[in-house]
């Protein structure tokens, strides 16, 4: 499999869980802190599982518009959601896994078609393609 390359990023961490993490732009710079469900501290900052939510959320929307516009027989509406729900824990092999929910939100969308359109988006998000056979992504309409 080969990737044509448009896009391409960069962003630095330091010191882990309790750190931070900055775009090489500057225009993510964040504080990490270790939720206390994972032996941290909690308290302010935010962590790799909250980013990914919005990143997979934030994608996800891209990629129902981007099938939208090949298939103009539905339209995805200015007030579209994703919520992306993101687990962490140990894993039965060993090591840590995660688990994803998505829920979305297509306001004014038939049903029939919205369930349509959330799985071809599934077929072409890169978060999708990402995770598709190495952790659980479920899928629902809301």
């Amino acid at each position: 499999m080969s990737v044509k390359v448009a896009y391409t990023t960069k962003a630095t961490a330091t010191g882990g869980r309790t750190g931070s993490a900055k775009s090489e732009d500057g225009q993510l710079n964040v504080t990490l802190t270790t939720p206390k469900e994972l032996g941290g501290p909690g308290g302010d900052g935010t962590n790799p599982e909250q980013m990914f939510a919005a990143g997979y959320s934030a994608c996800f929307i891209g990629a129902m518009k981007a099938v939208a516009a090949q298939d103009t027989s539905v339209k995805v509406p200015d007030d579209v959601s994703v919520t992306a729900t993101v687990g962490i824990g140990p894993r039965s092999e060993g090591g840590f896994g995660l688990e994803v929910a998505l829920e979305v939100n297509l306001p004014g969308v038939d049903q029939e078609a919205a369930q349509a359109l959330i799985e071809k988006a599934h077929q072409v998000c890169p978060y999708s393609n990402a995770t598709r056979n190495n952790i659980d992504v479920q899928l629902s309409l809301a």
